[in-house]
C-alpha cells in the first residue's frame, strides 16, 4: 500500500528553522513529484512546495516562502525534505506532503496520496 509519513514538526520561535521529512513506501518514489501543503484552522489547504519527478527534480515555491523554505528529495533514501529557515508565526499549521505521478500542480486535488500531517507552531 501506498504511505507518506511527515515527521520533524514541532514548537519553535519566530525566526527559528525546522526541517520536516515525508518518507515514502509502496509506489516508485523516483516517477513520481512530492509537494508540500499545509493548513491553518478555519482556512483552505494551500500549496507551499513541490518538487517533480527524479528526472528533473523542477522544484516551486509559493510566494511566501520564497527564500525563506528549500525543497528536496533524497532517492535512495524514498524520502522528501522541506527545510524552513525564519519562520514566522503566520507559518502555524499542519504540514502535508503529497504524491502525484511525474510533474509539480498547484492544488491540492491534483495530488493522489496524502500523509497524515505534521504540527508546525511558531510562537514566542
Amino acid at each position: 500500500q501506498v504511505q507518506l509519513v511527515e515527521s520533524g514538526g514541532g514548537l519553535v520561535q519566530p525566526g527559528g528553522s525546522l526541517r520536516l521529512s515525508c518518507a515514502t513506501s509502496g509506489f516508485i518514489f523516483n516517477y513520481y513529484a512530492i509537494g508540500w501543503f499545509r493548513q491553518a484552522p478555519g482556512k483552505e489547504r494551500e500549496g507551499v512546495s513541490c518538487i517533480s519527478s527524479s528526472r528533473d527534480a523542477v522544484t516551486r515555491y509559493a510566494d511566501y516562502v520564497q527564500g525563506r523554505f528549500t525543497i528536496s528529495r533524497d532517492d535512495a533514501k524514498n524520502t522528501v525534505y522541506l527545510q524552513m529557515n525564519s519562520l514566522r508565526p503566520e507559518d502555524t499549521a499542519v504540514y502535508y506532503c503529497a504524491a502525484r505521478s511525474a510533474v509539480c500542480a498547484r492544488n491540492a486535488y491534483e495530488f493522489d496520496y496524502w500523509g497524515q500531517g505534521t504540527q508546525v507552531t511558531v510562537s514566542s
